[in-house]
């Protein structure tokens, strides 16, 4: 008899428990009897188990037959109250099963303090005595937040092995590895060139350029997951030369020259940053091309005897010498006949002189006369026809009339590389100079004559008729170049919206609050015209010659709305490719359309977008104007790679709405990184903004990082971005870890889909704070990896000195400019080309072959309903061509036209005559 002690409650009476049996409470049996009267057999024994975060687990035990059962853990007994136990029959062996569990919180094993893990075990008992189970443990679940090792990027050669290392955060329990590329899971066992080994690296037999990617380590347990520096793998492919072309042929006609043979770098080409052939492309060997000898004759033969017909004859050969090599024939006759009376003649001949009949005097004389006749016919028809085209003026203009007066212009950067950028000459690859124009800032401290006075001369066309291009007055196109010139990208403002559209109309949603007062520009223009411009935006507008009564003028301004607007529907939804454009008076009469620019951020492309111009009406609704797709009568739309030109008749607001119709739709994205050193301290921060590629989204950045004290660290850069709803993820890489620290965790930031595509009315930006080690620390590099999921990337490198400096801006002031000075084509050219093409001839109107060779020939019906279609097509090309400064392709165009005419026929001629 064995009497066992069970603790009982706190205060109560202690528990005995009477055990009836001839074997050890402790013996474990060898083998588990099949009927009563035996030691208890588990038939559940308690499992190791985590506890994570602050759940209690529970451990389990089940035994038969079974009196009672108890757990012990470390050495102690649960008390019985802390028991959970119930009795039930096994169908199957009809014997009475008894099962018991309990609970282990956070708290018991935290106040655990052994020299081993927390356990617990269960004891069974019998009446012939005790069985005790496997002891099982207890851990507190954690797995670590940063990778004791993050896999490196590598480029590696095609067929090469890839190698990629990762050891994952400490955890229990230890946590299992997975490897993605781009996103997606790799697997070993659908692949058998990868093989994902215990040792958690990435093997890449032999690599192939579908193995390129982003490849990112993923460790995980029952606690959490983690994901691991993303690491770029890039296989590039070594160029190898083809084959050999043939020898080609001597290039000398004659004597010495040269023979060549080349081969190309294709046989592979190199992809992906691989090495170019070595050695040369093009073969030469010199070689001797034969002369051409030309042929000569030899001696005359002996003549023959005289024939019947009283005639004999000689020959020679053109063999003195042989014509060789591409030498000539000899020149003249190889056979001579004579007549000849030498007594061998049998034929009776008359040897009288021949007098003429008159028959033949009539005819001779009759063909001089019919000649001499039509020479004088011609020579009339030539001297009326020029008489009569010298009335055209300018019908057809030879392009020499511009090139030869005009002179197209670029100011050069002084500066090696952007004004904004700190220590520009540190890298190469940031120095690079560069050419800016400024078609949209003005400066009134100097004029510059850019067009030299064309002489009063009468220009000759190369044609069978004269064109008379007198100029009597003076050509002359002034232009106040700036001080100090700037790149147009780096100096704009940011007022992104998303617009919603309910019933095919805009509802404006009222100004967001974060936004700047509205950008407003103002200028007096008269009869002249001139151009006036939103500074730093990318918008501007044109008044043409004329437009404005004479001995009238005009007060106009031009706003840009910063408001929040949005347009939605049930099935689609659009968004603001550039700034809302006001444009006034509202009563303002002008004789001719207004040429509006406004910049756009969208990869224009009509099968993945459809862009509309809308127009806000009265009531602050929003209806459509046109289909950037569509002709219309009412205004004209011309969408170039960055920019809208438009021509417009009536004021308004204006806004450039675009909606994605497949998920191939792109919208840029301007990529811009600023550092700044916080005064006092050891702290770096650098900030890396996306927002819409347009000059207006980009200047908010500038004006923010001004207030900051922020330097531009890189050459901004445009990125892709797709309509196809993934993610816009911002990593910074190549830290130097020995020199520089980042806050944990803040390596890798991601914008939502949203958030990017729909802009919500501010730039978006992200932070990456950093610590030097050492104030001798002056120098930091590393790279922002800025890219979409499933999309394109781009990296941003950074290096720069750090210091405390303020930030220098190049800002554009001057918003308008009025006169000839605004233009680049001279009025008197403009208004000789508009005559010239505003007259109808034979084959049309000449103003729509003009738009033809300008490229403007979409929705001529536009054109067709103007006073002067030829002087709206010139202002067209003058807001299309503002950036360049270049009259290049006009002059192309004039010269092609006037090539045209001067190969007509002389039927054509006759028909422009009358």
């Amino acid at each position: 008899v064995i009497l066992r002690r069970i603790p009982g409650m706190a205060g109560a009476q202690t528990s005995w428990f009477c055990v009836i049996g001839g074997a050890t409470g402790d013996a474990q049996p060898d083998a588990v009897p099949s009927v009563q009267g035996t030691l208890p057999h588990f038939i559940q024994e308690p499992e190791d188990a985590y506890i994570v975060k602050s759940n209690p687990i529970k451990l389990r035990c089940r035994a038969v037959p079974a009196l009672q059962i108890f757990f012990k853990c470390n050495g102690e007994w649960v008390h019985q109250n802390e028991h959970f136990s119930h009795e039930y029959k096994d169908l199957n062996t009809g014997l009475k099963v008894r099962e018991v569990m309990i609970n282990v919180s956070r708290q018991q094993v935290e106040d655990f303090h052994g020299p081993e893990d927390y356990w617990c075990l269960c004891v069974a008992w019998s009446h012939l005595g005790t069985s005790k189970s496997r002891k099982a443990t207890v851990r507190i679940a954690y797995l670590r937040k940063n990778f004791e090792q993050d896999p490196q990027g590598k480029e590696v050669p095609i067929n090469g092995m890839i190698v990629l290392h990762c050891r994952p955060p400490e955890g229990v329990p230890a946590a299992e590895v997975e490897w993605l590329k781009n996103e997606e899971l790799v697997s070993s066992l659908t692949d058998d060139n990868i093989d994902t080994r215990a040792d958690h690296n990435l093997i890449i037999n032999e690599a192939r350029l579908s193995d390129s990617g982003n490849y990112t380590c993923l460790a995980s347990n029952v606690v959490a997951k983690r994901r691991s520096a993303t690491a770029t793998v890039i296989v590039f492919v070594n160029g190898g030369w083809s084959l050999w072309t043939e020898w080609s042929a001597c290039n000398a006609p004659c004597g010495r020259g040269v023979q060549k043979r080349s081969r190309t770098c294709t046989n592979p080409a190199p992809l992906n940053g691989g090495a170019f052939c070595e050695g040369m492309s093009v073969q030469k060997i010199t070689c001797n091309a034969p002369c051409p000898i030309d042929g000569g004759w030899n001696e005359w033969s002996q003549w023959t005897v005289c024939s019947s017909q009283c005639e004999r004859q000689r020959t020679r050969e053109c063999n003195s010498p042989v014509p060789r090599h591409r030498g000539k024939m000899c020149e003249g006759n190889s056979e001579a006949t004579e007549n000849c009376t030498d007594g061998l003649c049998t034929q009776k001949r008359s040897h009288s002189p021949t007098i003429p009949t008159n028959s033949n005097d009539v005819a001779l004389y009759s063909g001089l006369g019919a000649g001499i006749i039509t020479v004088a016919i011609l020579v009339v028809a030539v001297m009326l026809y020029r008489k009569n085209h010298s009335e055209y003026g300018v019908d057809v203009i030879d392009s020499s009339a511009l090139t030869g007066g005009f002179q197209s212009f670029n100011f050069k950067n002084t500066r090696q590389g952007n004004p904004l950028l700190l220590n520009s000459s540190m890298q190469p690859d940031l120095t690079v100079g560069r050419t800016y124009s400024t078609p949209l800032c003005f400066q009134d401290s100097t004029d510059k004559e850019l067009f030299d006075p064309l002489p009063d001369i009468k220009v000759k066309v190369q044609s069978s008729f004269m064109v008379s291009l007198g100029v009597a007055e003076r050509a002359e196109f002034h232009a106040k170049a700036p001080a100090e010139t700037f790149p147009r990208d780096l100096s704009r403002d940011y007022c992104s919206t998303m617009d919603r559209r309910k019933k095919g109309l805009l509802t404006l949603n009222g100004p967001f609050s974060s936004c700047k007062e509205p950008l407003r520009t103002t200028g007096v223009f008269g009869h002249h015209g001139g151009r006036l411009v939103v500074p730093n935006t990318g918008v501007s507008l044109l008044v043409p010659h004329g437009s404005v009564a004479e001995n009238m003028s005009w007060e106009m301004y031009m706003v840009i709305n910063q408001g929040e607007a949005s347009v939605q529907t049930l099935d689609s939804c659009e968004i603001l490719l550039g700034p809302e454009v006001t444009y006034g008076p509202p009563g303002l009469d002008l004789f001719c359309p207004v040429a509006m620019t406004i910049a756009h951020c969208a990869e224009v492309d009509a099968e993945n977008w459809n862009i509309q111009l809308k127009r806000r009406t009265q009531d602050s609704k929003w209806e459509e104007v046109m289909s950037v797709e569509e002709e219309s009568t009412s205004c004209y739309c011309l969408m170039d790679s960055t920019s809208c030109h438009l021509l417009l008749d009536q004021p308004g607001s204006y806004a450039l709405v675009g909606e994605p119709l497949t998920q191939a739709a792109i919208k840029r994205l301007k990529l811009a990184v600023f550092g700044t050193m916080e005064v006092g301290s050891m702290s770096y921060t650098l900030r890396v903004y996306c927002v819409d590629d347009t000059p207006h989204a980009f200047q908010g950045v500038v004006a923010a990082e001004k207030t900051r004290g922020g330097q531009l660290l890189e050459e901004p850069k445009m990125l892709p971005f797709r309509a196809n709803t993934f993610s816009l993820q911002v990593s910074i890489q190549d830290v130097p870890q020995f020199l520089w620290s980042i806050k944990p965790f803040t390596t890798c930031q991601e914008f939502s889909f949203p958030q990017v595509w729909c802009s919500n009315q501010q730039p978006l930006h992200c932070a990456f704070s950093l610590e030097r080690y050492s104030p001798a620390t002056a120098q930091l590099s590393c790279k922002i990896s800025v890219r979409q999921v499933k999309g394109h990337e781009q990296i941003l490198q950074v290096y720069t000195a750090v210091a405390e400096v303020s930030l220098l801006l190049f800002y554009c002031t001057i918003t308008s400019q009025t006169g000839p000075k605004a233009f680049k084509i001279p009025l008197s050219i403009r208004q000789r080309i508009c005559a010239t093409f505003d007259t109808a001839n034979a084959k049309g109107k000449d103003w729509q072959l003009l738009a033809q060779k300008l490229h403007l020939d979409r929705n001529l019906g536009y054109f067709a309903k103007q006073r002067s279609p030829s002087a709206v097509i010139l202002s067209l090309w003058e807001a299309r061509h503002q950036d360049t400064s270049d009259l290049d392709s006009l002059a192309s165009a004039l010269e092609e036209i006037g090539k045209i005419h001067s190969k007509s026929s002389p039927k054509d001629q006759d028909e422009l005559k009358s």
